[in-house]
């Protein structure tokens, strides 16, 4: 039996130096691309934490060279930033040989259009997390920030990284869940019939009828546990499955 050609999209995968397994896992999802796959795209935060293309730490030189050595033979790369790794720049696309993508990025895949977003501009009820989000993508405050020394840019992405976690602790689930009538709002604005995004860490395939048509909302996995994905197959089939069984 031929395998299927199919696009995979990722999203959450937070890779940090203290947790390799995570590392491992998607180094495994690397390697085991062939060529029934397509395309990969990236829908942010791929890592936890990014303060600038000049912070090259040895899991971030590893994964410069595993996209690197993929996109080289021939497989592309799209990445779309998240609100963890937003500042990733020219430098590391240019390194990686990735293809940078905007928040709502249409896409036309199989002949079917899709809407490609991060996911957090739909979580219009956190009013803070919105307020920090436009302050985040300020082009001048990111050219300012990436202006100051390499430590100090660290010290200071922990401090906001654990009033971060403290802010989560301290916030329904809900409150920091999309809501459903900024969802509505942006597939109706773009006309499309599926939305593929991260970010809430509540992989689901929600289906709702919008304007009397069948649409879909899909939401990837994260990677704090087993690292997941969603496969979209030549035929229209589409589903989330763990790396080892992509």
């Amino acid at each position: 039996m031929i395998n299927p050609h199919k696009t995979i999209f990722v999203s959450d995968v937070h890779l940090q130096a203290d947790e390799p397994e995570i590392t491992q896992q998607f180094l495994q999802l690397l390697d085991h691309c062939d060529q029934t796959v397509d395309a990969i795209y990236i829908l942010g935060d791929l890592f936890e934490a990014w303060i600038g293309d000049d912070d090259l730490t040895p899991l971030h030189q590893e994964m410069i060279r595993a996209l690197k050595r993929k996109t080289d033979h021939g497989l592309p790369i799209y990445f779309l930033s998240g609100n963890r790794d937003f500042l990733i720049g020219k430098k590391f696309l240019q390194a990686t040989g990735c293809k940078p993508l905007i928040d709502e990025t249409i896409i036309t895949l199989y002949g079917t259009r899709i809407l490609l977003m991060h996911g957090d501009a739909l979580c219009t009820l956190d009013v803070e997390y919105m307020k920090a989000r436009k302050l985040m993508h300020n082009c001048i405050l990111q050219k300012l920030f990436l202006l100051l020394p390499l430590k100090f840019r660290q010290k200071l992405a922990n401090n906001l990284r654990n009033k971060s976690e403290h802010y989560k602790k301290n916030i329904s689930k809900e409150i920091m869940d999309v809501t459903q009538d900024e969802v509505i709002r942006v597939m109706q604005k773009h006309h499309v019939q599926f939305l593929i995004h991260g970010h809430t860490h509540r992989p689901a395939i929600h289906q709702f009828l919008l304007d009397n048509i069948n649409v879909e909302r899909i939401v990837l996995p994260a990677w704090h546990g087993k690292g997941a994905v969603l496969c979209w197959y030549q035929n229209g089939d589409r589903e989330l499955k763990e790396i080892n069984s992509v």
